[in-house]
């Protein structure tokens, strides 16, 4: 075989071709695009255009899950091509440096928490029923609150808890802002059966296996 021919047979391997623009429509649509620049004729370009864009719809069906998808099909088709195609976009093409923008921080809120154990949902929850005005509905707010930090405060603690322990924390929690009413009590939704001691179960359990052994062994007697 001559030299010329074992040329034509080597491998091209992917890390030796030029790197995609946008990896998820793979090499072929790239090689499209590369070959709509090179359509001289603009009616042609535009047509060969838009049926590039049914094919990067078809590739990639989850673009249908974002507002104005189709948008972001052209922007794409501007990116591919190296933002040198030149068609008659239904939508503007988007400029070079928008690809280099950073995004926008994140506000986070740094104020450390004064209970960790409730989670600062609790604590902005507190924050709300504080600038609320006393009555009826501040009391209904401030008892169901209560009740769920009550949950709360079970899951991650002990298996019981006061009812003066959990209004108190509302109180410490508001700065003092909240005021508990005077005779205020929680419902007992069965804290305690919500969350029973294993240990209970499993003594019980094996009361239950002794029963039915006893039992068996009269009956074989």
């Amino acid at each position: 075989m001559e030299n010329n021919e074992v040329d034509t047979c080597k491998l091209l391997y992917n890390t030796e071709r030029v790197t995609l623009y946008i990896p998820e429509y793979g090499r072929n649509v790239q090689k499209m695009v590369d070959y709509l620049k090179t359509i001289e004729d603009r009616q042609k370009r535009n047509e060969q255009a838009r049926a590039i864009i049914k094919v990067m719809e078809i590739i990639n069906p989850a673009v249908h899950h974002q507002d104005d998808y189709e948008h972001k099909l052209w922007d794409h088709l501007h990116i591919i091509s190296g933002f040198t195609l030149d068609v008659d976009s239904p939508y503007p093409a988007p400029a070079p440096e928008s690809l280099h923008q950073q995004p926008l921080p994140v506000p986070l809120n740094k104020k450390p928490l004064k209970a960790t154990h409730y989670g600062r949902n609790i604590e902005n929850m507190i924050d709300l029923i504080a600038e609320k005005e006393d009555g009826d509905e501040k009391t209904a707010m401030i008892r169901t609150l209560a009740m769920y930090m009550r949950q709360q405060y079970l899951i991650w603690n002990k298996d019981t808890v006061a009812d003066e322990t959990i209004l108190q924390d509302i109180e410490r929690m508001s700065d003092y802002r909240i005021s508990i009413p005077e005779g205020l009590q929680l419902s007992r939704g069965g804290s305690e059966q919500n969350h029973p001691k294993q240990g209970n179960n499993q003594n019980k359990g094996k009361s239950n296996q002794r029963h039915r052994n006893g039992k068996n062994w009269k009956q074989r007697k």
